[in-house]
Formats: C-alpha cells, sequence, structure tokens
C-alpha cells in the first residue's frame, strides 16, 4: 500500500513539473505589469465639448511640441442618433457638427478648433505647422491658416463601389499623390514626409518637406512604384506565408523611427520594415488570425524609443511590440464601450511623458487617454 501511495505521489509531482515547466513563469506576469503601466484617465479631455459639439469618427490623432493633442475626426459621421440639436426644429439639447480639427492641452482644455476637408491623418511638424491629410496634405498654421497645399494628380480614378465607367488606367509609378492620404510620418532632420497614398491599396511617396517635390518611393517589400499590381487585392489568409501578398491589402499607415520606417498593411496583420531609402529589411505578423477589417492599424513609439505601440482594429487593443524582437510584449485596453477599452480602435499618440493617447471611428467616436505610470 505504501509502495502504491509512494508511486501515485510521484505520478502527481511528475504531472505537475509538467505543466509548470510548458507555462513561461514570467509571460503572464511581464503583460500584466505592462497593462498596469497605462491607467486610463476619465478626466481627460474635458467634456461635453462646447457649442453642442460631439465627435465624429478620430481619423488622425498627433501631440505636438507644446504637448498639444490635435484630433482629426470625421463630422460628418453626426447620424440620426445624436444630431437632434442640428434639426429643424431642434428636437433636444445636443448635438450638432463640431470643426474637423480639435486641440487640447494635458488638462482636457479646448484651445483650438476649426474646419477643414474631411479626411484622414494629421501631423504638427517642429515650426507648429498643421499638416492634414484628405485628397491632398493641407497645411495650415496652428489657429487653421491655409498656408500651402501638396500638388496631387489631376486623374483620380473612380472606385469600383461607386459604379459607372470605370476611370482612366493611372500609372502605379505616378510621383504624386493619385488618390488621397492614408498615413504619414516625418523625417525632419533629414527635411523628408513619407506619405502612404491609398492608390492601388497603397504605395510610400516620399517628399521634401519645404518643396513638397517628390524625391522616391516603393510598395510592398520594396518593389518600385511602377511594378506595384493593378486591384483587386487576394483575401487575406492565415494559413498563406506573408510572402504570398506582393503587394499592400489595404489601409496602410507609416513611421519613421531613427533609421528603421514601419509600414503597417492593416488588411495582411503585418509590419513591414524598411531602410529609408526603401530596401526592405523584414516583416513581421501582429494578430496573424485576425481577419475582417485586420489588425495593425495606427503606430507610435513608447517614451524610450524600445517598443512600438500597434492599434489594433479588429481586436480593439493596443499591442505593445519590441524593436529588436518584434515580439509582442503586452497589450492594453479590451473591446468595449466603457472607459479604457475599444471599439474600432484607429489611431494611436504619445505625449512627452509617454501618455498613450487613442482614437476610434463608429461607433465608440472618441478619444481617450492613459497615463504612464
Amino acid at each position: 500500500m505504501r509502495a502504491a501511495t509512494q508511486n501515485v505521489v510521484m505520478v502527481l509531482l511528475l504531472v505537475l513539473c509538467g505543466l509548470i515547466l510548458q507555462s513561461p513563469p514570467n509571460a503572464g506576469a511581464q503583460e500584466n505589469r505592462t497593462a498596469q503601466s497605462f491607467v486610463f484617465d476619465g478626466s481627460w479631455p474635458k467634456l461635453p465639448l462646447p457649442n453642442k459639439w460631439t465627435f465624429g469618427g478620430v481619423t488622425g490623432l498627433a501631440v505636438d511640441n507644446d504637448d498639444l493633442i490635435w484630433v482629426l475626426h470625421r463630422p460628418n459621421d453626426l447620424n440620426e442618433t445624436e444630431n437632434f440639436a442640428a434639426l429643424d426644429p431642434p428636437q433636444a439639447e445636443c448635438c450638432v457638427k463640431a470643426p474637423a480639427v480639435l486641440a487640447f492641452d494635458r488638462q482636457g482644455n479646448l484651445l483650438h478648433s476649426w474646419d477643414t476637408p474631411q479626411g484622414h491623418m494629421l501631423m504638427v511638424d517642429s515650426k507648429d505647422q498643421v499638416w492634414v491629410g484628405s485628397d491632398t496634405f493641407r497645411i495650415y498654421t496652428k489657429p487653421g491658416k491655409l498656408i500651402a497645399e501638396f500638388p496631387r494628380s489631376a486623374q483620380r480614378p473612380t472606385p469600383a463601389r461607386q459604379g459607372g465607367p470605370p476611370s482612366p488606367a493611372i500609372p502605379a509609378g505616378t510621383e504624386m499623390l493619385v488618390t488621397g492620404v492614408e498615413g504619414a510620418s516625418f523625417d525632419e532632420p533629414a527635411r523628408e514626409v513619407y506619405v502612404i497614398d491609398n492608390y492601388l491599396a497603397g504605395r510610400v511617396l516620399v517628399f521634401d518637406m519645404d518643396t513638397y517635390k517628390f524625391k522616391r518611393g516603393w510598395g510592398a517589400y520594396g518593389k518600385p512604384l511602377g511594378e506595384i499590381a493593378p486591384l483587386p487585392r487576394a483575401k487575406y489568409d492565415p494559413k498563406a506565408p506573408l510572402t504570398t501578398y506582393k503587394d499592400f491589402l489595404g489601409h496602410v499607415t507609416v513611421l519613421v523611427a531613427g533609421n528603421d520606417v514601419y509600414v503597417a498593411d492593416r488588411q495582411a496583420n503585418r509590419i513591414q520594415v524598411f531602410t529609408k531609402q526603401g530596401k526592405f529589411v523584414r516583416e513581421f505578423s501582429v494578430a496573424p488570425e485576425t481577419l475582417g477589417d485586420g489588425s495593425a492599424v495606427g503606430l507610435a513609439l513608447t517614451k524610450d524609443g524600445r517598443s512600438l505601440f500597434v492599434g489594433d482594429h479588429m481586436n480593439n487593443v493596443v499591442w505593445l511590440v519590441n524593436r529588436q524582437t518584434d515580439k509582442i510584449s503586452g497589450r492594453i485596453g479590451y473591446l468595449g464601450r466603457n472607459g479604457g477599452g475599444f471599439n474600432a480602435l484607429h489611431m494611436v499618440a504619445t505625449d512627452s511623458s509617454g501618455n498613450l493617447y487613442t482614437g476610434e471611428v463608429d461607433p465608440n467616436n472618441r478619444v481617450q487617454r492613459f497615463n504612464v505610470r
């Protein structure tokens, strides 16, 4: 009996040891520490907005040198559940469309508000110029005075979903914006701006920041612009190798970080890394099993520059990705409509203290702050 009991105890000990070995002891702790390093701050921004305004879907988010947080949103997202004050006669005290550009200080006060064509992407350079993307880039002063406008192709392709006859083919190698701005990032020491034109599901175009002249460009894997294939694209399959997709699949964003150029291809759940001259270096997946609209969307750097914040549109979390290993080291947030959750996460940005700001499109249509501990 004693021998049988000893054998049972020995088996249980072996099983327990096996379970311990199968679970990395620090993995959960590391993730929890990361999540707990950022605390949702419900006091920012100060709400309600003035003048019966409300947010539309957030399509641009940036922090300037004065730590003002700039928000580009879609006023036309105001729908029949929110537009009661805009009706004739008004049906309730709120709401009406807000100007497309809103800027807040770190205390949550609204300091700037002005209109611009509804679009996608907003940045502020070291000269305090506000760059707003739509069918082209328009550059404004902080109070909203238009300074300049990027040149763009006179030809505009008609998306198939709009119906009608197809527009004339526009060469993939066209060295200017063709459709609209999807993403952008500055390299101010070189006086260059990297722009994602969403023509053909995404092209990387590099322009001089001062003259707006084209300098170079490329597609996925660094292929020349002229070799980018026409649409449509193959549908993403998580079982297929990433190299199956020789071109970007769509909704592409860019971040210049040191000598690296990170290009997030949301529809393919991947991030490709290039040199500044467009040489492909490597790629890695972000939540590769994700279907639908895809994962990797907004990009930002942590304060120490060692990790990326990667907004995930479908899974509705912010991933932290180690820049040395390209591996996920933690996550922030969850799918939800309460404070600290996300639904249709779209944009991320950071301030000089390392606090994280996020922007969502419909249905949440809001900005949030997560303070770093």
